[in-house]
């Protein structure tokens, strides 16, 4: 084949360092950009913030996210203000035990936080126990999960232990005994039923209820949980007043006495934009706190001015500089451009709440602001909006569309929010099926199938109508 050269034309998207560098600016959290800006300050001596009065770890407008299962301020039906320092913590006993005196060494270390084994070792200390039998509780210890149960077989227990010890079956029941009587009361369990067993058996035994409640706990517990309270009167003979007494004992009992000593990782939140309402229109603006502010070393960009670079190293660090500055610049400016657009289209919801929320996808906001649904996608991730609602991510803004009868949508997010109301207004005694609010949705003029319904009411996790009946 004779060798020969052709020039040919074409054309093909490449990646610029800046472009890829302002797409993964953009993708980032505020949080994750501060990191990622504190490398570019080490690493770029022509790089510097600038100077602020104060100077804190975290932002000012950090906004601490309530723990996992407590549920936040954020969807009121009235616009409130969310404190962070209202979050309520676990009263556990790890708290009680480092209170003391100041000079205590407890007192001292106030601050670190104890585990489940450190706190129930300690009890163990206490105890007049003989080394042996020391040795055997502190091995069932070892073996409980974070939520305080024992949940290996005895059997399999006594092959942990030395044979030189000559472990025998009764004598771990004794020891297992023996950690069962610790602090927090239900410690050790094996199961749910023996947990709150053993809590129920520490109270007085006058206490109104307890003897039905042991029974339920020990023997009835799947009907209780169920709500079949036909059955469940059938089973320990007795009437609606003592069932219920007895089932409010055992609805107040700790289902994880261990719990409270595992670490709740605590996550802040900065706000990117606040939506403040001027002059009758609700409006977005950016949050002063959560923008780094950087700007060029005056020192070496005089240096560069007076021709002292020989290298020419420094022109390639001021000019990647200056590609910072204004990728930092433009990803705040594309979230604010992103912001007011979703805060136009979702501004029923600032004024009632989610039920007003209309539906609302990607390409709406992409085909407003001009920009690839990608790039939305990313500037929707990660990044929250402070409301007087509450503090959102922008991707709550966005939900799919439910058909009406006349022909237009609802959201999603609105749905879900009506199936709430209509659930905390239910008659107990009588809850409402998936299928009968299916009908209520239905007369309002939003088709909703029971399926979606029910998919509906497991996101928010709220109880079939079976386990929501009470007494």
């Amino acid at each position: 084949m004779k060798a020969n050269l052709q020039l040919r034309l074409s054309q093909h998207l490449a990646l610029t360092p800046q472009l890829q560098q302002s797409i993964r600016l953009l993708q980032l959290s505020t949080l994750d950009l501060n990191s990622e800006l504190e490398k570019f300050l080490m690493e770029n001596p022509l790089l510097e913030r600038e100077e602020t009065v104060e100077e804190n770890t975290a932002p000012r407008s950090a906004v601490t996210l309530a723990p996992e299962g407590v549920e936040a301020p954020a969807g009121n039906d009235e616009p409130t203000e969310w404190n962070p320092a209202d979050n309520w913590a676990p009263d556990s006993q790890a708290s009680k035990w480092h209170e003391g005196d100041d000079d205590s060494e407890f007192g001292q270390q106030a601050s670190a936080p104890i585990t489940l084994v450190d706190y129930l070792s300690s009890q163990l200390r206490l105890m007049s126990l003989s080394e042996r039998d020391h040795q055997l509780v502190s091995q069932l210890i070892a073996q409980l999960d974070d939520d305080g149960y024992l949940q290996m077989p005895l059997e399999d227990v006594l092959t942990i232990y030395p044979e030189s010890l000559a472990v025998e079956a009764d004598e771990l029941h004794v020891s297992l005994s023996l950690l069962q009587s610790l602090d927090p009361p239900g410690i050790g369990a094996r199961n749910l039923a023996e947990c709150l067993t053993l809590q129920l058996l520490i109270l007085p035994e006058l206490t109104p209820g307890r003897d039905m409640a042991v029974r339920i706990a020990r023997d009835y517990l799947p009907l209780l949980g169920s709500h079949d309270f036909a059955r469940l009167k059938k089973a320990v003979g007795a009437d609606d007043d003592a069932l219920r007494q007895a089932s409010k004992l055992i609805t107040q009992l700790n289902p994880k006495p261990g719990a409270d000593f595992v670490p709740i990782e605590t996550r802040y939140v900065v706000p990117d934009v606040v939506i403040k309402k001027t002059r009758g229109k609700w409006t977005a603006v950016l949050n002063q706190d959560a923008m780094p502010r950087l700007r060029i070393n005056k020192l070496y960009a005089d240096l560069l001015q007076s021709g002292r670079d020989p290298n020419g190293q420094l022109s390639g660090q001021l000019q990647e500089a200056r590609w910072l500055i204004k990728n930092v610049q433009q990803r705040f400016d594309t979230i604010l451009r992103v912001s007011q657009a979703v805060v136009d289209r979702q501004h029923h919801f600032f004024d009632h709440g989610e039920v007003a929320m209309r539906p609302l996808v990607l390409r709406e906001i992409a085909d407003t602001v001009g920009l690839h649904e990608s790039t939305i996608s990313r500037v929707t991730t990660q990044k929250y909006m402070l409301t007087p609602r509450g503090i959102f991510e922008l991707k709550y803004f966005f939900s799919s569309h439910v058909s009406t009868e006349s022909g237009g949508g609802a959201s999603s997010t609105a749905i879900r929010a009506l199936i709430r109301q209509l659930v905390d207004a239910e008659d107990h005694h009588k809850p409402l099926s998936d299928s009968r609010i299916s009908d209520i949705l239905g007369s309002q003029g939003i088709v909703v199938a029971r399926r979606t319904v029910a998919k509906y009411r497991d996101a928010l996790q709220i109880y079939p109508a079976s386990q929501r009946k009470t007494l």
